[in-house]
């Protein structure tokens, strides 16, 4: 078992030697242009100033949080003050792990969009790169700091059943970090990215008639830093979160083993498992990286699929493997007998869970699937049945996903009890490196398109670019599927590792019971802060994009050189810009250096610091008010009414989004409806914008963000179940 703690850290130097390989690789190749290379830069520096902006407000919070857990730790027996240091590191491996992402995804974008001028496999091999530095670079600092951790406190503290359970709530402040700093991430990311992208889409594409990644659009910087800020580092920092809570919930309820006469011989079996299970994904994730190639002509999604199907194949092989030699063949508790075949199989039903969930909600909000063409068919009768079609797609979302983690969960906990339960969590995220690499990959191939566009190069160059983004939507809407699959299963393992360790620090049983009124008063409570949170979020959006929108209209009011540069374009409309005259080519290129991208950027910059404390502040206020003044069952009535909403309001809101957004570029691609091909510019276009815009808050901030809400809301019930 010594030989296994310290191996277990060591999968994590693995993954971060892997990102270092990967990131080198794509700083070294070219990048294009001089006029590709100041766009990149711009974005890079504009990506960065977010995050230091950022970094400087979540300091502020991770000490003064700090010191509270500290005080607790002195002033509680049953808590300890080391849970503090637990936090800081969980704080700094989530924030670190937004940093590399973001970094390499900022040099990518560029190397893809000159990659994607030579082949499409070319694009393709430096997106993923700079998306698998993303996805093992996650895993790795979650691996290398929790397994560290471990470590150091079981060495010193030690290893029977009591020294074990104060290892795990001094651990449970790692989970606490990072779910704080994934919160603000993806909270202040999605403003970042809705307000720059709202007033990129209604004032460039609705009023100008230009396409938001244009030049002369003055948010297409900010629009294009927006995607790095959220679906990068705000999408890596919720998979983090879930990864590293997963494991822990996993390990608490592992550790009730250690007293059985069974686990005589692996008294840490059910505790080292899930992170055991975590190191082989990483050397599946990494396997699978290698097997992601196309050939021109090819197809990207097939070439993406082949790395995450053989990950998955080495993951359920190996896992097979390694339950049977860390667990007992059986073993009873309570009045139940378990087996390491149970455990075995709730791992698979995790995994194939998860996998459905993503292709569900590819179903629901891919391009040219039956309920985005409906979307489609009722743009042609204006904004109002448009929004009534996405809204309906939307809820209807909701019924097969939530089915499907019914089942799990019901599966998972006949095969092995509570435990069954959050190692089906485990077993969902274990191939978390290759699965965000793929998603990681969408934005950058965004972003490379947005460079091809604003860098005025050949159209193949954007069709090849467009070929990977539109991969990339589908890679994202079945992430988001994931996560928010993982997040309910996640939730619910949390929660039973909050009630394991309050009965443990008790001596007690912990009965919920839902005929109790301060239940079922806590409960409604609980439902109610997901709709809050979300219109907290929803209402920072709208605020911001409306300065957003502001700005945009004031520069092509005021700069006279944007509104030459429109007239020029309306003048050679259809013609290629070799064939304009060389008066309106010096126009054009005049208007594109006038365009004050920066004030965009500083408004997105500004409203996202801004506009994420009160979202934040409700998720870590609420269980700590409750569980201090109602106890442990009121506590628990509200995680249950959270969880329970979340994981609907979620789903929901990311799945209408991602119907609209699709339903949009079916209509710029000219789907035709009833024999008529539909165009830019048209009523049902202008009509699909708006669903499209009323969409985008709903899939990029208070959607994902919901993920989140409901794992820190466990996360600090655990964090706190040993002092209330």
């Amino acid at each position: 078992m010594n030989t296994l703690l310290v191996v277990i850290p060591i999968f994590g130097l693995l993954a971060l030697g892997f990102t270092y390989w990967r990131s080198a690789w794509v700083a070294k190749q070219e990048t294009g242009t001089e006029t590709m290379d100041r766009i990149a830069k711009n974005i890079a520096e504009g990506a960065m100033a977010f995050l230091r902006a950022e970094y400087k407000v979540l300091a502020i919070f991770v000490v003064c949080i700090a010191v509270l857990l500290a005080i607790g730790g002195f002033r509680d027996e049953n808590s300890h003050p080391l849970v503090a240091l637990s936090f800081v590191v969980g704080a700094v491996c989530s924030a670190l792990a937004g940093y590399i992402g973001m970094r390499v995804a900022t040099k990518a974008n560029v190397r893809t969009t000159h990659g994607a001028r030579t082949s499409l496999g070319e694009g393709l091999k430096v997106a993923f790169a700079g998306g698998s530095v993303m996805g093992l670079g996650v895993v790795g600092l979650g691996l290398l700091g929790l397994g560290t951790l471990f470590l150091i406190f079981s060495s010193v503290i030690g290893t029977d059943a009591e020294s074990i359970s104060k290892v795990m709530t001094i651990v449970t402040g790692f989970s606490f970090g990072a779910s704080s700093i994934a919160l603000f991430a993806r909270v202040g990311g999605g403003i970042y990215t809705k307000a720059a992208d709202v007033g990129a889409d209604l004032v460039g594409k609705v009023e100008a008639g230009i396409p938001e990644d244009h030049p002369l659009n003055p948010a297409t910087i900010a629009d294009n830093v927006g995607d790095n800020v959220g679906d990068v580092a705000g999408m890596g920092a919720d998979l983090f979160e879930s990864y590293v809570g997963s494991i822990i919930g996993t390990m608490v309820l592992g550790s009730v083993f250690i007293v059985l006469p069974e686990f005589a011989d692996l008294p840490l079996g059910g505790v080292l498992l899930p992170l055991l299970l975590a190191g082989l994904g990483i050397v599946a994730s990494i396997i699978g990286t290698f097997l992601v190639r196309v050939k021109e002509g090819g197809s990207p999604q097939r070439a993406l699929n082949t790395g995450e199907i053989v990950a998955g194949l080495i993951l359920l092989v190996g896992t097979f493997i390694i339950v049977g030699q860390v667990l007992p063949e059986t073993w009873t508790l309570g009045d139940k007998e378990f087996s390491s075949m149970g455990v075995f199989y709730s791992i698979a039903i995790g995994l194939i869970s998860g996998i459905a969930i993503g292709y569900i909600t590819e179903h629901y909000t891919g391009t040219g699937t039956k309920p985005v063409i409906g979307i489609v068919q009722k743009s042609i009768t204006g904004s109002a049945t448009n929004i009534i079609a996405g809204v309906g797609v939307g809820m209807l979302s909701t019924a097969l996903p939530i089915i499907v983690l019914a089942a799990a969960i019901l599966l998972s906990y006949h095969f092995a009890g509570l435990y069954g339960i959050a190692i089906a969590a485990v077993g969902m995220l274990s191939n978390t490196g290759i699965q965000l690499a793929v998603d990681a990959y969408g934005p950058i191939s965004d972003n490379a398109g947005g460079i091809a566009e604003m860098s005025e190069l050949p159209p193949e160059v954007r069709q090849r670019t467009d070929k990977l983004d539109a991969v990339g939507n589908t890679t994202a809407a079945i992430g988001k599927g994931f996560a928010i699959g993982s997040a309910a299963l996640t939730a619910l393992a949390l929660f039973a590792a909050f009630k394991t360790t309050w009965e443990q620090t008790h001596d007690a049983e912990l009965v919920i019971q839902v005929t109790d009124p301060m239940v079922v008063a806590s409960l409604f409570v609980g439902g109610m802060l997901p709709f809050l949170f979300s219109a907290l979020s929803m209402e920072a959006v709208g605020r911001a994009a409306m300065s957003m929108i502001e700005e945009v209209r004031r520069q092509f009011r005021e700069i006279p050189a944007l509104k030459s540069g429109l007239e020029a374009m309306n003048r050679n409309e259809g013609k290629a810009m070799v064939d304009w005259s060389e008066e309106d080519r010096a126009i054009f290129v005049e208007a594109s250096a006038q365009a004050e991208y920066g004030k965009c950027v500083e408004i997105s910059t500004k409203s996202a610091i801004k506009e994420m404390v009160k979202p934040g502040l409700l998720a870590v206020a609420a269980p700590v008010a409750v569980g201090f003044i109602g106890g442990a069952e009121m506590l628990g009535g509200l995680l249950v009414g959270v969880t329970v909403t979340g994981v609907l309001l979620a789903l929901f809101q990311s799945n209408a989004g991602g119907a609209w957004d699709n339903a949009k570029k079916m209509i710029e691609e000219g789907f035709e409806v009833d024999g008529k091909k539909l165009q830019k510019g048209s009523e049902a276009h202008k009509a699909a914008v708006v669903g499209d815009t009323v969409g985008d808050p709903f899939k990029d901030t208070s959607g994902p963000s919901l993920n989140i809400l409901l794992k820190l809301m466990s996360v600090v019930a655990l964090v706190i179940a040993s002092m209330i």
